[in-house]
């Protein structure tokens, strides 16, 4: 199997250095790129290999991390990224998360706190649904173009919704065995939600839910 490839954007060589000393020790995984500022990153899209997450530091010059992350939801696409800082703001990881990012980590994490993060990033496809549905509550949520129809959704696209907010963090495979639909359904679930009504990451649905309160624990 071809190792996890993981892109980071640090402006600090040695904050790179350190991290990249920490996968290592991970197992299957490396460092495929590397950026010093975010503008060289986004310049650089897209990259060849592909990354299968991005590691993104908050505090850059030129554009910071969340500025970086409003980009990368112009440009569309899935890019898997976790916040990194060294301060914990509350209003910076708000605006991480509701700007796409799949989670967020402090620059003093251990090997096993990184690990845990980059795996459920990877394999559900954030890393605390819990963290993100309690700030989410808090976010003040701007005024939408969006009508009364957002209510117009089927039986199946709101179970789903609901699926995607649950706090046990299911895989997409998951809630095609609890819909008991198949995978290519679920696929096309998430699909048409997207589409509809421009969203762009599953923190983009839970905000969603949160904003029209359409699911549990909104309702």
């Amino acid at each position: 199997m071809e190792p996890i490839r993981i892109c980071l954007i640090d402006d600090h060589e040695i904050v790179r250095q350190g991290l990249k000393e920490l996968i290592k020790r991970l197992g299957d995984y490396e460092v495929s790129h590397e950026f010093d500022d975010g503008d060289h990153f986004l310049e650089s899209l897209p990259l060849d290999p592909v990354p299968d997450m991005y590691i993104l530091d908050y505090s850059m010059p030129h554009k910071n991390g969340i500025e970086v992350l409003q980009e990368l939801e112009k440009m569309g696409g899935d890019y898997k990224v976790m916040l990194l800082t060294q301060h914990i703001d509350e209003h910076i990881i708000d605006d991480a998360y509701h700007h796409g990012a799949r989670g967020f980590l402090h620059k003093n994490c251990t090997a096993a706190d990184l690990k845990s993060a980059i795996d459920n990033i990877l394999n559900i496809g954030y890393d605390n649904i819990a963290e993100i549905l309690k700030r989410v509550k808090n976010y003040d949520t701007r005024e939408s173009d969006l009508t009364p129809t957002v209510f117009d959704l089927s039986d199946k696209e709101l179970e789903f919704l609901s699926l995607v907010c649950d706090e046990r963090e299911l895989t997409y495979e998951q809630m095609s065995k609890l819909m008991r639909v198949s995978q290519k359904s679920i696929d096309a679930y998430r699909s048409a939600l997207f589409d509809r009504f421009q969203i762009k990451s599953k923190v983009g649905l839970v905000l969603f839910s949160y904003k029209y309160r359409l699911t549990e624990p909104f309702l």
